[in-house]
């Protein structure tokens, strides 16, 4: 029997990586002589680069960076055997590094991410797989570009500083002066969402409450999303608007497109052509997949529900570990997904499932083994 192994991290506890791993042990306890191939997912936010690099191998670069408070943070990319760098923008510019506290995107910025690119720059990177979901920020990735040197001005011709309440100044844009490293090099961006640049289901709206963002500041940044596509079309001549998927990551998504000619695709279907699942989901008799909860937002372009998707398609059963479900988790059952065996069912609570999470994804895995590889 063949199996694929192709879960998303199991946010705050284990990487993609080690719930494959986990997996792949619990089926070996039951059925050791079952054909186990790991491919560990994401679907463009935190663990993209696990993914990759363990997929593809490649090596690991670690840089101090600017973090989304104008902080120094550690921020990891990868560069490929073909020489592709991978980055997440979560490691430099993401939700996780702001305390409660002190979140606020008015005032954060992506800063970290361009310098990101740098680095990959100084690597000979000239093509790019940039991951942009987790973002503590709603700058349209202003802060990116100012860190790979495009002028930014105010109507007094001084620079914007950082933040989303920034972009409402924003008078004049000078892209000739962007590091000459970055024309030519191709950009593909991972993105879980197609939300827009602005209006109500924009980036502003949608995404900015649960950055820290008063009522007040909503509006505020929703106005200034709505300036800076003005006069990125005024002066580079580029169209952000409408672009689906333009609005994730606080604008980065049409910020990336405007300064980098990038262009944004569904993060789960490009990590599943990255790591080559589909040729190797060929002759497969089961494919497990699984992320940390699952509820109704899964099927909106989650790792797990593009995995079951594309095992559907190829006619090979698929089933799901989850940490646990949450409400209308019943869905994934509608893409392709048989079963779904919940940790914190097996655990007996979600604290123990999050303390020893390798210990009950082995033992869901045994089960499934049990139900499924077994005569």
């Amino acid at each position: 029997m063949k199996v694929i192994i192709a879960p998303d991290k199991f946010k705050g506890t284990l990487s993609a990586e080690g719930v494959a791993r986990a997996i792949e042990a619990g089926i070996k306890k039951v059925a050791p002589s079952t054909q186990t191939v790991l491919v560990p997912m994401a679907d463009g936010g935190e663990g993209t680069v696990d993914a990759m690099l363990a997929a593809a191998g490649g090596t690991r670069h670690e840089v101090v960076a600017t973090g989304p408070l104008g902080e120094s943070v550690r921020a990891e990319f990868g560069i490929l055997p073909d020489g592709m760098a991978v980055i997440e923008m979560a490691q430099a510019s993401g939700f996780a590094l702001v305390p409660p506290d002190k979140r606020d995107p008015t005032v954060t910025t992506t800063y970290g991410t361009g310098e990101l690119v740098e680095a990959a720059l100084d690597f000979a990177a000239r093509r790019f797989l940039i991951g942009i979901g987790g973002s503590a920020t709603c700058d349209a990735g202003i802060g990116a570009a100012q860190a790979l040197g495009i002028k930014i001005y105010k109507e007094d011709g001084l620079e914007v500083g950082f933040g989303g309440a920034e972009l409402i100044k924003i008078a004049g844009i000078d892209k000739s002066t962007v590091d000459p490293r970055v024309r030519g090099a191709e950009f593909l961006v991972a993105s879980d969402v197609d939300n827009p640049l602005y209006g109500p289901l924009g980036a502003a709206h949608v995404f900015a409450p649960q950055k820290g963002a008063s009522a007040d500041q909503v509006n505020l940044l929703d106005q200034g999303l709505i300036n800076f596509a003005r006069v990125i079309e005024k002066d580079l001549g580029v169209d952000v608007s409408n672009i689906p998927g333009g609005g994730a990551a606080g604008g980065l998504g049409a910020g990336l497109v405007a300064f980098l000619g990038a262009a944004i695709k569904p993060g789960t279907d490009l990590i599943i052509e990255a790591v080559g699942l589909r040729d190797k989901m060929k002759g497969a008799d089961l494919v497990i997949t699984g992320e940390g909860q699952m509820d109704a937002q899964s099927i909106y372009g989650k790792a797990p529900v593009g995995v079951a998707r594309l095992a559907k398609k190829n006619s090979v059963k698929a089933v799901a570990i989850a940490g646990r479900l949450g409400r209308g988790y019943e869905k994934i059952f509608n893409v392709g997904v048989e079963q779904i065996f919940s940790l914190t069912e097996i655990a007996g609570s979600a604290d123990e499932a999050m303390i020893n999470p390798s210990t009950y994804i082995e033992e869901a895995a045994s089960r499934i083994a049990k139900e499924f590889l077994l005569d």
